[in-house]
């Protein structure tokens, strides 16, 4: 049986090990743009400079000798033809009998008028991104930000380490809008700017201009105020790596579209990681290329870890995890308390958790994890909800067994 992954991400290494787990004498290619493998989670430690190439792996030494895994890097898949199962790149093709489709997302660039083709204007997704934000930014003296969600305040942190102060821009009234509320946000923003990184919150960038060289020198807000520039990180948002498979018949809408095994529309392939648009964090595409893996080698896996969502994060020593829904939906109530620089906050729904953010100490995060997962209903513990724990879900009969109680 030969396996082909096309993707060298998070996704298609967590499949080539479950395929190796299962099945020892299987063959197994990886085919990737990409000529190393990295967390794209620590690209901003590459900016600083706290990081190599090499100590961004998430894989040991010799993984791809230790595990028979032939790897063709530097390669970019351009095609599949599903009828005679083969991979298709410039200079050749690969045959398979089980394809895993994890060639992962690339950053979006939005419709700004002057935008498309400035030069000086990156996304932060890669590593041919990380070292060209690296190289611009040691001359730069206008560093821009588009969008504080994660990747954008990973950037941020990324430049404050090496002396830079860029300027961020986001629409939202706080950063990281998608990952945490107005409080915890505002504990990170004080300490950003104390490093230097300026803020334009409930912002919009509404133009670019470029000098006669094509390089841009300036960002005009929607308000009509104009920013001198000459390095834009883009960090608005991503679109799953389909055009490749334009041609291959594969169902496609937002992402490749999967079943609950992670299979695509054409038979024998699958589909893990950002490609399928089902979720963008580093824990769920592990989890997909794992589960795919599994169902490969014919040992049957479903695919039911869609929430909650989870994402963790730690600038200037403070670390802080949020997972589900965090903001009030209607019917919903919220508790939340703070002392000693730490932060807790939970959302609830008819007594279900479901969503908390902790910062500061985040040492329970898997206590609520589990109660959000499974819809845990705590309103008839008769406790404060900061002092409920495992112990309260169970409880002993006179025999001293244990029993489930919630």
């Amino acid at each position: 049986m030969k396996h082909v992954i096309v993707g060298a991400g998070a996704a298609g290494i967590s499949a080539a090990k479950a395929i190796r787990e299962h099945n020892k004498n299987d063959e197994i290619v990886i085919i990737s743009t990409d000529e190393a493998v990295y967390s794209r989670c620590m690209l901003h430690h590459y900016i600083s400079g706290k990081r190599n190439i090499s100590e961004l792996s998430f894989i040991s030494d010799g993984f791809f000798e230790e595990n028979n895994i032939r790897w063709l890097s530097g390669i970019t898949a351009t095609g599949v033809d599903t009828e005679k199962k083969q991979v298709m790149f410039d200079g050749g093709s690969e045959y398979f009998d089980k394809l895993l489709i994890a060639s992962g997302a690339q950053s979006a660039i939005p419709p700004i008028e002057g935008l498309s083709g400035a030069s000086g204007v990156y996304g932060l997704r890669d590593l041919p991104d990380a070292k060209a934000i690296a190289e611009k930014a040691a001359k730069a003296e206008n560093i821009v930000i588009l969008g504080a969600g994660l990747v954008g305040i990973d950037a941020a942190y990324g430049l404050s380490e090496i002396g830079k102060k860029p300027l961020v821009i986001e629409m939202s009234e706080h950063i990281l809008p998608m990952n945490l509320d107005l409080s915890a946000a505002s504990t990170y923003e004080v300490q950003f700017s104390a490093a230097g990184t300026k803020f334009k919150l409930s912002s919009q960038l509404s133009k670019v201009s470029c000098d006669s060289q094509g390089a841009i020198k300036s960002v005009m807000l929607s308000t009509g105020e104009e920013l001198n520039c000459d390095l834009l990180i883009v960090a608005t948002s991503t679109k799953p790596n389909l055009q490749w498979l334009s041609a291959s018949g594969i169902n496609t809408e937002r992402g490749v579209v999967t079943d609950k095994y992670l299979k695509t529309s054409a038979l024998d392939i699958y589909a893990a990681g950002d490609v399928t648009g089902i979720s963008g964090t580093w824990p769920d595409a592990m989890a997909q290329g794992e589960t795919a893996g599994m169902n490969m080698c014919g040992v049957q896996q479903e695919y039911c870890d869609f929430v909650p969502t989870k994402c963790t994060m730690s600038f200037f020593g403070i670390p802080t995890l949020s997972v589900g829904q965090i903001r009030m939906q209607a019917g919903d109530t919220e508790q939340s308390r703070e002392s000693k620089g730490r932060y807790e906050k939970v959302v609830l729904k008819d007594g279900i958790p479901v969503g908390v953010i902790l910062q500061g100490d985040i040492s329970r995060s898997g206590y609520w994890q589990y109660l959000i997962k499974n819809k845990i209903n705590t309103s008839n513990i008769p406790k404060p909800i900061w002092k409920i724990s495992f112990a309260d879900a169970y409880s002993i009969e006179a025999n001293g067994e244990y029993k489930w109680a919630l």
